[in-house]
């Protein structure tokens, strides 16, 4: 497993990362003996970073690595855990006209810090995460002045925050202004436009980035079809609903034709595109078995992807807009 710089800090992480979604719920049935054994498949093939948030099955992602950590103990390599806060209950994203008193209040930040804590079982954070973030509270970004504070307490080791989908940009004023050790960004061959200046900046200023979303929830492993049903609790019933998975399977077919021949999966292809810009720290894909843990770990030590390849890749942006013209 490589490793990579963790922005301007003196340390490196894994750069394929354990995204640890679904091990709490919300991606159709999991059983925990399965999502404990993924963990500590993961762990043992040299993966040391390891995504969570609060609702990720309400804490019950946190708890199952916090458990894996306890039993491998001590003598295993350090780990790098990165857990979110959510705001307060308001707007998802929050809106322009949310105020932050009302979303990340100081009260509220440090309670939920010290829950984040408990539930992984450690007395400092690693790295917390703004589970989304607006624009509209660039100019006096409070919360993290609040962070910042709970930070010199020792509390917690990193700040970050992970983009709003829709205005992912609105991160790039906290890059600047020194705010964040890391974002957390949705960046695969459909959805490239961080590479317009997002990944730059953050190079430039010194920040991680941490890769979400590379198989854009599963499509770019190439298993859907037009006919997959999701179970009711999955939340790709929803982010796949009305037309949006055909047209989907169909794009996906042109990059698998793009890919073949290459040497390469269509998975292993998505992930090599994500880790192909200098700028990335590390990808997190989910991984909900032992299998997907090999599978993508062993992507890490596959050689670089092809300029040619990487070239006709950036070609399937897709831009889903509901004015753009493309099917």
């Amino acid at each position: 497993m490589k490793s990579r710089p963790f922005g301007k800090h003196p340390l490196h992480i894994s750069e394929i990362g354990f995204g640890a979604w679904a091990i709490g719920g919300g991606w159709g049935a999991q059983d925990d003996d399965a999502s404990l054994a993924t963990l500590h498949r993961a762990l043992d093939l040299g993966c040391t970073f390891i995504d969570t948030a609060a609702g990720y099955g309400k804490g019950k992602s946190e708890e199952l690595i916090g458990r894996v950590l306890r039993e491998r103990g001590s003598g295993g390599a350090k780990v790098m855990v990165a857990t979110k806060t959510p705001p307060k209950s308001g707007p998802w994203p929050p809106s322009p006209y949310c105020r932050w008193e009302d979303r990340y209040p100081e009260d509220y930040l440090r309670a939920n810090l010290l829950e984040r804590a408990g539930k992984l079982g450690v007395e400092t954070l690693d790295l917390l995460q703004l589970h989304t973030w607006t624009r509209a509270w660039n100019r006096d970004p409070v919360p993290f002045k609040i962070l910042r504070q709970l930070q010199a307490e020792g509390l917690v080791r990193f700040l970050g925050v992970s983009t709003p989908e829709h205005d992912q940009n609105a991160v790039i004023d906290l890059m600047r202004g020194g705010w964040v050790d890391a974002v957390q960004v949705i960046y695969n061959i459909f959805e490239q436009e961080p590479a317009a200046e997002l990944l730059d900046a953050a190079r430039d200023c010194g920040v991680a980035v941490i890769v979400r979303v590379a198989f854009d929830e599963g499509l770019l492993t190439g298993k859907f079809t037009r006919d997959t049903v999701f179970e009711p609790d999955d939340f790709r019933s929803r982010y796949f609903a009305g037309d949006r998975l055909a047209r989907a399977v169909e794009r996906v077919e042109r990059i698998r034709a793009d890919v073949e021949g290459s040497g390469l999966t269509l998975a292993q292809a998505a992930l090599k595109f994500v880790l192909a810009h200098p700028a990335v720290t590390t990808v997190i894909p989910g991984m909900r078995s032992v299998r997907q843990a090999e599978a993508n770990c062993a992507v890490s030590d596959l050689p670089p992807l092809p300029e040619a390849l990487q070239t006709k890749l950036r070609s399937h942006q897709w831009i889903r807009a509901f004015w753009y013209g493309g099917k």
